[in-house]
């Protein structure tokens, strides 16, 4: 039927746990056997007694395709002839137990449109790509040394025609990319794209691990999505999720009548708190299942990353549980030994396979090494989210103004930690979803303030070390929190208090663009140093950002309350006139215009821990920053 000793090579990988492409032998393939063309089928279902192809072109009628083992570790194969791409099909799987059961296939490049739930024949990849430019680029790029910020999305509630029914990747190409170019941002991360049964569970419980949802279109009209981002000059990161799968019928619980792709240990297998099954590690066949589904994305579909989900709930035996429903490792603790391994080994094959892409890190714990190579004893991410910087600020910034110097802590603590990983800072939507307010809803205060609050939380963000990551809605100032079944409250932005937000973070990209300082030592301790980081009793806050040009140095000045503080005194590091270069309490920002227009001449005294100081205004709930724009008189006579 087919010439076995031509994947011999990959079948003994795919059982060792080390078939990096396993997608190229399993699912559905187009191609030509013995002159004839149609659909070879491969699938694993090693404790199956039969297993037969199904579909409309046999009536769903198991008795009349059935499969041939290919080995005795469970692979069943078949060619069809005269199939062709769009046929849909599941797997019909007689179990050891006599039952008879239906079957999404595991590596389905394409699945039927939900309520619906067959897999569908596509070819592997028959899209010809036009962004030969941005991959060579990408390869030249020094991303810890850039500038990345990031725009979350989720792309049917970003806009859609109307509650559940979506525009096509497409027309979300066409609406996307102009916004997200206007604003200035890098990269945008969407919210999961493989099939899901539940359009509630915004992707992150998957059945179809190889298949883009067809909410929105096709798999090429996905890559067409990818093509245009990168041919206007934008990343795309793909939310992943490797720790748990759903356990609908037709997906990949007990998929031939056994526990498979998840542990049989139930204890091990249930995530309680998501009603989901977790991965077996351990398994050779599921690493290669996994390891593979990540190359898939970034390979097939020229992703420039993707962000792992709940990391911890992988790395943790007791996350989420209670005691009793969960037993510790053969050291006595709480560490998933098998994810661990998996996860060193998944980011070891990703930068071997695909060097230049990003591969980061949703870890909420303190575990430690997350961003660092394996063979340092890392896990091998190159960024980890930062968690404890995000619930830090948002519990700080949700204080009335007058109890935050009792909580000064909140914000200096993330320095202590800054550099021990490569950070991003994210504001996601899990920040602003289930009750928990918008982000402008968080802000305390009035109308005036709490618009003053969100600027001063993005400015204070953006001076902050660490990449950027805010979710869709926010750089607007969207005040209801995140409506996952409809699209966004766009009318906003005729109001001018949300289009002065928008045209702050586009003011505010800008900036960032522009001021190495701001990025380029984003995870080396050379990058930052404090001016002021004591006075509690007025909430002002005073720190240098530093790239490796002297010349591109910036003061950040920033005060949590709305009081205006006029000849404040700041210690900076070099003598000359400084410029404030942006403010975020700008009046076209929707700001009260207390800022500093005039250059600002440094005094040669020392302040601070500083060799000078300046005298400058201090605006209300708000950040300054401040350049060093020509030496000093007394300098440059002296020189």
């Amino acid at each position: 039927m087919i010439d076995e000793t031509a994947i011999d090579h990959d079948i003994y990988l795919f059982h060792q746990g080390n078939l990096r492409y396993s997608y190229q032998l399993l699912g559905a393939h187009l191609m030509t056997i013995g002159g004839r063309a149609g659909v070879r089928f491969i699938v694993w279902a090693p404790n199956a007694e039969k297993v037969s192809v199904v579909g409309m072109f046999n009536e769903w009628d198991g008795r009349r395709h059935p499969m041939e083992k290919l080995n005795d570790n469970g692979l069943w194969c078949l060619f069809i002839p005269d199939l062709a791409s769009g046929i849909l099909y599941k797997y019909e799987i007689l179990t050891a137990h006599g039952h008879l059961q239906l079957k999404a296939d595991p590596y389905a490049f394409a699945s039927e449109l939900r309520p619906h739930t067959a897999s569908v024949v596509h070819p592997l990849d028959d899209y010809h790509w036009n962004d030969a430019h941005w991959m060579k680029r990408r390869e030249g790029m020094n991303i810890y040394e850039s500038p990345l910020s990031i725009y979350e999305l989720h792309l049917g509630s970003w806009k859609n025609i109307e509650t559940e029914v979506y525009y096509n990747y497409r027309d979300y190409a066409e609406m996307v990319i102009p916004y997200v170019k206007e604003l200035g941002y890098t990269h945008i991360e969407l919210l999961p794209l493989t099939e899901h049964p539940f359009d509630r569970s915004w992707g992150y419980q998957a059945t179809g691990y190889y298949a883009v949802t067809s909410r929105y279109g096709t798999p090429d009209d996905f890559r067409y999505f990818v093509d245009q981002c990168h041919e206007h000059g934008i990343g795309v990161i793909l939310d992943w999720v490797p720790g748990h799968f759903c356990k609908d019928q037709h997906g990949l619980r007990r998929f031939d009548g056994e526990a498979l792709y998840e542990y049989a240990d139930t204890k091990k297998a249930e995530k309680p708190q998501w009603g989901t099954l977790t991965f077996d590690f351990a398994r050779n066949e599921v690493q290669s299942f996994l390891i593979s589904n990540a190359i898939y994305w970034l390979k097939e579909f020229h992703l420039d990353g993707l962000r792992v989900d709940a990391v911890a709930s992988m790395l943790y035996l007791d996350f989420g549980k209670e005691g009793g429903e969960w037993d510790v490792n053969e050291y006595g603790g709480r560490e998933n030994l098998e994810a661990v391994d998996f996860l060193k080994k998944m980011n070891e094959a990703i930068f071997e396979e695909v060097p230049h892409v990003l591969m980061m890190a949703e870890e909420s714990t303190s575990w430690p090494l997350v961003s660092a190579p394996t063979y340092t004893g890392g896990l091998g991410f190159n960024y980890k989210w930062n968690m404890g910087w995000m619930n830090d600020m948002l519990q700080y910034m949700q204080l009335d103004p007058i109890h935050r110097k009792h909580h000064h802590h909140l914000m200096t603590f993330s320095l202590y930690y800054a550099f021990s990983e490569n950070f991003v800072l994210p504001i996601s939507h899990d920040e602003v979803v289930h009750g928990k307010k918008s982000l402008l809803n968080k802000m305390p205060g009035d109308y005036w303030q709490k618009f003053a609050n969100l600027r001063l939380f993005l400015a204070y963000m953006y001076a902050h070390p660490g990449k950027k990551l805010l979710f869709m809605g926010s750089e607007f100032g969207h005040f209801d929190e995140w409506k996952d079944m409809d699209d966004l409250d766009w009318e906003l932005l005729d109001y001018e208090s949300h289009k002065s937000i928008f045209n702050f973070m586009q003011q505010l990209h800008q900036l960032y663009q522009e001021m190495p300082a701001l990025w380029e030592l984003d995870h080396e301790q050379e990058g930052f140093s404090w001016i002021d980081p004591h006075n509690n009793e007025q909430s002002i806050l005073s720190f240098v950002r530093n790239s490796r040009s002297p010349n591109d140095q910036l003061v950040v000045v920033c005060n949590f309350t709305p009081e205006v503080y006029r000849d404040y005194k700041v210690g900076v590091p070099k003598s000359g006139m400084y410029k404030e270069v942006f403010t975020s309490d700008a009046i076209h920002f929707g700001g009260s215009g207390q800022t500093n227009g005039l250059k600002l001449e440094t005094t040669k005294q020392s302040w601070q821990g500083q060799d000078h100081h300046i005298h400058m205004t201090i605006p209300p709930l708000a950040v300054s920053f401040l350049k060093c724009i020509s030496k000093s008189k007394e300098e440059s006579h002296e020189r």
